[in-house]
């Protein structure tokens, strides 16, 4: 007996290290932000917490008109597990370049969306994007702390987690929700006024359910490279491509190194 168990604890390991890491393809560029930097510290900290593969698609433009090469191919999404959607592209309009973004996801590539994606693709305006990201958004308000409250602390992504104030930092607007899906909000005071939104939600889209985790907290450096946030990403990560068991923790073989 005593044999078994030490060939056992021998192969587990090695049957952890042979997971295939998730492919994760991370879209960044466009106006506005440090996307240079974020997408290091992006991935620095999934890698730090999960069992993935990175690939850049990054446009160093700053334009509000910024394309990524990637979505110019029909199957584009082609070879990746996920897709997270980084990217700030507001007077990008292009129907067929859209749609065929859409595609993929409905045809039932899981997608994490943060910050600005929420504003690309027609501000708000774009009722198939909106469909997909799951929140209808057109602005936000000054860069001012925010609380991050955890309103459904039963969802893998948020279980176990405590709520905190980010430095400055945008608080995006709700104009349309879908029902159920809010799982985080932020409270920001601004003058002689609060604002308590949405700010964090998981959905599906299309026929096939596919999982959509969204987050619009994510403007300044100080925000994304805190662990908090990290963590934050990286279990909507793992719940998008379902490798987040209920206890907020990646299922075996897709913790850090393959654990």
């Amino acid at each position: 007996m005593r044999l078994i168990a030490l060939l056992l604890a021998a192969v587990a390991p090695m049957a952890a290290a042979e997971t295939k890491p998730l492919r994760v393809l991370l879209v960044t560029g466009g106006c506005c932000h440090d996307y240079a930097t974020q997408r290091k510290l992006l991935e620095e900290g999934l890698k730090a917490r999960a069992h993935v593969e990175i690939v850049h698609a990054f446009n160093p433009s700053k334009a509000t008109s910024a394309r990524f090469e990637v979505y110019e191919k029909e199957d584009w999404h082609k070879g990746f597990d996920v897709v997270i959607h980084d990217e700030c592209t507001a007077d990008i309009k292009d129907e067929a370049y859209v749609d065929r973004i859409l595609k993929a996801h409905r045809d039932g590539v899981p997608a994490v969306n943060l910050h600005c994606a929420m504003h690309s693709y027609g501000i708000g305006k774009n009722p198939k994007w909106v469909e997909f990201l799951g929140l209808q958004t057109t602005g936000h308000g000054p860069q001012l702390p925010i609380e991050v409250v955890f309103t459904e602390p039963r969802h893998p992504i948020t279980v176990g987690l405590a709520a905190w104030t980010t430095g400055k930092e945008e608080l995006y607007n709700n104009v349309k929700i879908a029902e159920g899906t809010a799982i985080i909000r932020g409270r920001q005071a601004a003058k002689d006024k609060t604002s308590d939104l949405v700010m964090g939600w998981a959905t599906t889209y299309g026929p096939g359910k596919t999982r959509v985790f969204g987050l619009t907290l994510g403007h300044n450096n100080e925000t994304v490279g805190d662990a908090r946030y990290l963590d934050l990403v990286a279990r909507g990560l793992l719940w998008s491509a379902g490798k987040l068991g209920d206890d907020g923790k990646p299922v075996a073989g897709y913790g850090p190194g393959g654990r």
